[in-house]
């Protein structure tokens, strides 16, 4: 009897796999990379331009090579974990992630730039997926709540983290490295990631593995870049003819894919995203409110970057430190979030959103009393109250969307969720940021900074109206 219960074939039913402390650690780790990379850049870009004599329009694929290739390839990236493994696909792509990074640093040109960027945002959709899915599969009860909220606070602190460090370290200009240290500081921590990852990272995969689905892989992809690559490149581009003919194949695409994964679905074969995923109302109230919400967040972050930068005329550090309160507020707040969860539900959500609006409100005030003197003092109301919104928000979501999805798809619920956010964050760059830069030269800095912001408002208004169709509880 013994001897059945500790063989191969049933030691996962006696022992599943736990996800310990260091474990946790260390996927997390592996989370915050990507996230930081997407916004770390935005206060290093015009040192980039000025050293590689970029234009703007490559500039912007700078970001937009890295945020396409990382949205396109996530869900991808989750069935390929679900498949193969997902601790081999997180060590692969952590490997990957390094790789890449020091080629960002090295490279030697702008196209070289986008280049390794592009690479670089795949590499990130490869490692990020098998977070989630890790911590879905590996963790249970009161620790898988602990986790993701632990996940939700990491990413929203990442985000902001990702701008304050890169204004630090391009001022720091470490050994006369200038902007390239924002690429090369992520080589150490990979190797250390690494080496945490191969002794405490448990080995989990769906106990029904699904084939790739090839022709729903080649539909996505279409979609998202139909849709993504206009509308970040195309104002740069000076809106030439073949970004209106992508946004016009868009809805074609995105029609076509849905067809075909529904075809695969009813016939018994395994689509790329399952449309009963969306079945769950968990999965499809939160996502609709995902959206809006990293529009906003991303938006935001491309924009004040711009504007404390060439309006108020602060440096890359001031520029970067100005947000370090809503950074700190959004790590403290977020680590209540499952308590609060625990006795309120996700009306959490909502008084998070109605948090928020307050903090922008300030923020808004703030650049109509003190411009240009606008700094990190006038800022920090602001920007506090605004963190502890969005702190109430974003793990909370996290949760609530991965609640009802199985074990078995875990690595397809989270590269879902994590497309879907992504898309976001490239979309605010490429609305609120185009938006912003439209009006500079007719309206001022000033007045295209706070039209920006209340367009933002806008959307929180938005979002905290949707957070009340969210299930009143978590399961």
């Amino acid at each position: 009897m013994t001897e059945t219960l500790t063989s191969p074939t049933n030691r996962s039913s006696v022992a599943p796999p736990v996800l310990g402390g260091l474990g946790l650690f260390t996927v997390l780790l592996g989370a915050a990379l990507p996230l930081i990379d997407f916004f770390i850049v935005n206060v290093a870009l015009p040192t980039i331009g000025r050293d590689l004599h970029a234009s703007e329009a490559v500039l912007e694929l700078v970001v937009a090579g890295y945020g396409v290739s990382y949205a396109v390839l996530l869900v991808l990236g989750g069935r390929l974990g679900d498949l193969f493994g997902r601790r081999e696909f997180f060590l692969g792509g952590m490997a990957a992630f390094g790789l890449t990074s020091l080629a960002c640093g090295l490279a030697p040109s702008a196209w070289t730039l986008v280049a390794a960027r592009v690479a670089q945002g795949a590499a990130a959709a490869a490692m990020l997926p098998q977070v989630l899915a890790t911590i879905q599969s590996a963790t249970e009860g009161p620790r898988r709540a602990k986790a993701m909220g632990l996940y939700g606070a990491t990413a929203g602190l990442s985000m902001v983290a990702g701008q304050v460090l890169g204004g630090v370290l391009v001022a720091a200009d470490i050994a006369g490295t200038g902007w390239r240290a924002v690429f090369l500081v992520n080589v150490p921590v990979v190797v250390v990631g690494l080496f945490l990852a191969a002794r405490a990272v448990p080995e989990t995969r769906s106990q029904r593995p699904e084939p790739v689905d090839g022709p729903g892989t080649v539909l996505l992809a279409v979609s998202l870049l139909t849709l993504l690559v206009p509308l970040t490149e195309g104002r740069a581009a000076g809106w030439p003819l073949w970004t209106w003919l992508a946004l016009a194949a868009f809805p074609f695409a995105a029609w076509a894919f849905y067809a075909v994964e529904r075809r695969a679905d009813r016939q018994g074969r395994t689509p790329l995203v399952p449309p009963s995923l969306f079945a769950l109302m968990s999965v499809r109230r939160g996502l609709v409110m995902l959206v809006p919400f990293s529009i906003g967040f991303s938006g935001f972050m491309f924009v004040i970057a711009v504007a404390l930068q060439r309006g108020a005329g602060l440096g890359p550090v001031p520029a970067g430190l100005a947000l370090a309160p809503m950074a700190v507020v959004f790590f403290a707040v977020s680590l209540c979030g499952p308590r609060l969860v625990a006795r309120y539900g996700t009306r959490v959500v909502t008084a998070g959103g109605l948090i928020q609006a307050v903090g922008l409100t300030l923020i808004v005030l703030a650049a109509l009393r003190s411009w240009p003197d606008l700094g990190g003092l006038e800022l920090l109301p602001g920007a506090a109250v605004a963190g502890a919104g969005q702190a109430l928000q974003l793990p909370v979501l996290f949760r609530i969307i991965l609640s009802e999805v199985p074990p078995t798809r875990a690595g397809v619920g989270g590269g879902v969720m994590i497309t879907t956010q992504q898309s976001g964050l490239a979309l605010g760059v490429a609305t609120l940021g185009s938006l912003f830069l439209a009006l500079v030269p007719g309206w001022g800095m000033r007045d295209a900074l706070v039209t920006t912001l209340l367009v933002q408002l806008a959307g929180v208004a938005l979002t905290t109206a949707l957070s009340l169709r969210l299930p009143r509880t978590i399961s």
